[in-house]
């Protein structure tokens, strides 16, 4: 990695924005954008736990991401640590491609889902971001894509680039496999366990169908309508509505709800520490 690569700091688009805790209804969106990467699914299907503890990959997936946006060295740190887990990631899929999870082509198209599914976050649950914010977000998210060891050169420059390069994956490389349809049974919640022990089964089991119907409508309304209809995914017009509602609901509660409940402990502490410190 480039030594003059410098982790983000207060005052940035990434640290305003990632902290909250309503980005978990991008995060079946993001996911599946990723697992539809061919190297990413082959690595998830083979080298992946997820589906036998799903509360725990999660919790370490968000410290993981909110650590590379809000941690200042400890983001290097966590940068080196994700080089090191996905160098043993690699194999042949079942279509006898070979795949390797530090693939520049992949780990920048990972990156790129997170970019996309803060854009896709703000503009649906809560303010659609403005150009410049988008415009500096996107530079903020290079820097941040040389800390994790992706090469300045397979970035594209320009939000503009960047579009063209995110529509074009989407048409032409992404693929539905095996890991896409996990994802799938996964937001939808059928079979997963309740997040805590503390949560007792009868009420996990009233609670449970609600939060798949509202991963799955949050999951393929934000996916792009091409994505959605290839992969033979059912969007109607009472999803549009039941999608829009809940969007405008999130809009109206998010506001309301007290930093200190509605964002990570992780980012709550670094925007107070950073407050005290001027």
């Amino acid at each position: 990695m480039d030594v003059t690569c410098r982790p983000l700091g207060p005052g940035s688009v990434a640290w305003r924005l990632g902290g909250e805790r309503r980005a978990l209804l991008a995060g079946g969106y993001g996911l599946l954008l990723q697992v539809g990467h061919p190297v990413v699914g082959a690595g998830v299907l083979e080298h992946s736990n997820f589906q036998a503890e799903p509360w725990e990959r999660l919790d370490r997936t968000m410290t993981s991401l909110l650590t590379t946006i809000y941690g200042g060295q400890a983001a290097l740190d966590e940068a080196a640590r994700l080089r090191e887990l996905h160098k043993s990631i690699k194999g042949v899929d079942n279509r006898g491609r070979r795949y390797h999870a530090l693939s520049q082509e992949a780990y920048w198209w990972v990156h790129a889902t997170l970019f996309q599914g803060f854009v896709e976050l703000e503009r649906h649950f809560g303010v659609p971001l403005g150009d410049a914010d988008v415009r500096t977000l996107y530079r903020e998210w290079r820097q941040l894509g040389e800390v994790l060891g992706i090469k300045a050169d397979r970035m594209p420059e320009t939000v503009e680039g960047f579009r063209e390069y995110f529509d074009d994956v989407v048409e032409n490389r992404l693929e539905d496999n095996q890991s896409v349809r996990d994802v799938l049974h996964a937001i939808s919640m059928t079979d997963v366990g309740p997040p805590h022990r503390l949560v007792p089964s009868p009420v996990w089991n009233l609670v449970r169908p609600l939060g798949g119907t509202v991963q799955r409508t949050c999951t393929i309304g934000l996916l792009p309508v091409t994505l959605r209809e290839r992969w033979g995914l059912s969007w109607t017009v009472t999803d549009q509505k039941r999608f829009d509602r809940l969007a405008s609901a999130v809009r109206v509660v998010g506001p309301r709800v007290p930093a200190r409940i509605g964002e990570y402990r992780i980012a709550y502490d670094a925007k107070r520490r950073a407050r005290l410190t001027g």
